[in-house]
């Protein structure tokens, strides 16, 4: 029988191959911070219409009821980021994370490729992998695993790399060596709370999702309010200011994952294409894409929105 440390070394080694930047484990056990912090931002409505957030309160807050017998909770980073950008100046955006293939499905294709390959270096173990699809607080867990703090703005902030990562779990009954959490180092800055033209972050540390410009253009169902008119910055789809400002952002490296590259077609439409947009046109572009959550519908909504 292998040590702790062992197992968490062979793991670290099966993530970089399957190309994450950063993996960080904790123990499983109970969020009790957390729990606080969720029950107060659900209790002042912070979560709008996503009523998704008030389910599963007390899986969101104890691994160990998602998978039975949880014994550690692995955290790993995923990298988004590129430099390139829609050539038109004028044209609705596009959050970063959505340039590309939908996340969702080439995250967890590479997370079941590292569950395999725990099997096979370390024998039966029971889990299960996740990416933003169960009630997992992700950003908490990658906090508490070391792999960055969460900033004012609510995005996990990683010292060297800044904030643009998706976060995946592998929750698995084997106990493996914990890393410890890092430190904040917001300071005194409160470039992302200055910026954001929706003042979503109400506070340091504390967003308001029901006024993000994220949630008006991919949760809200109906229609957005008037009074948000002209504050969106010309997103249409996410919004990525809060990230853009952020200071230590400046040390984002370009990321390596073709499935993320954005089409050459989407980087090149021009606003008057966009507002001319059609749903064979919609289809074509965003095909394997994260934006098919708004739906043609819903993109059209945003667009005309912005006017």
């Amino acid at each position: 029988m292998k040590d702790p440390n062992y197992y968490s070394r062979i793991i670290k080694e099966l993530s970089q191959k399957e190309g994450f930047s950063f993996c960080g484990i904790s123990k499983a056990d109970f969020l009790e911070k957390e729990a606080h912090r969720l029950e107060n931002w659900l209790n002042n409505n912070h979560h709008g219409e996503m009523d998704y957030m008030e389910r599963n309160f007390d899986k969101r807050l104890d691994p160990r009821l998602l998978v039975p017998g949880a014994k550690s909770v692995i955290s790993l980073l995923y990298n988004y980021y590129t430099p390139l950008r829609q050539s038109d100046p004028k044209a609705p955006k596009i959050s970063n994370y959505a340039f590309g293939e939908d996340y969702h499905f080439v995250i967890k294709k590479k997370l079941k490729e590292i569950f395999k390959g725990i099997q096979k270096e370390i024998g039966q173990v029971e889990g299960r992998v996740f990416v933003d699809s169960a009630p997992v607080l992700d950003k908490a867990w990658a906090a508490r695993s070391g792999l960055g703090w969460i900033g004012k703005n609510t995005n996990l902030i990683n010292k060297g790399n800044g904030s643009y990562f998706f976060i995946a779990e592998i929750i698995l009954d084997l106990e493996l060596e914990a890393d410890g959490p890092s430190t904040d180092h917001c300071g005194t800055c409160t470039a992302c709370i200055d910026a954001c033209p929706t003042e979503a972050i109400v506070e340091p540390y504390v967003v308001d999702g029901s006024k993000c410009i994220s949630y008006f253009t991919i949760e809200l169902k109906d229609e957005i309010p008037q009074e948000m008119k002209g504050k969106f910055d010309n997103w249409m789809y996410g919004c990525d200011i809060c990230q853009e400002v952020c200071p230590w952002n400046r040390f984002a490296k370009p990321h390596y994952e073709d499935s993320f590259n954005p089409k050459k077609e989407l980087l090149n439409m021009s606003t008057k294409e966009w507002q001319e947009l059609t749903e064979e046109t919609f289809n074509i572009i965003f095909k394997k894409s994260a934006v098919k959550r708004t739906k043609y519908e819903g993109l059209k909504r945003n667009i005309n929105f912005l006017g």
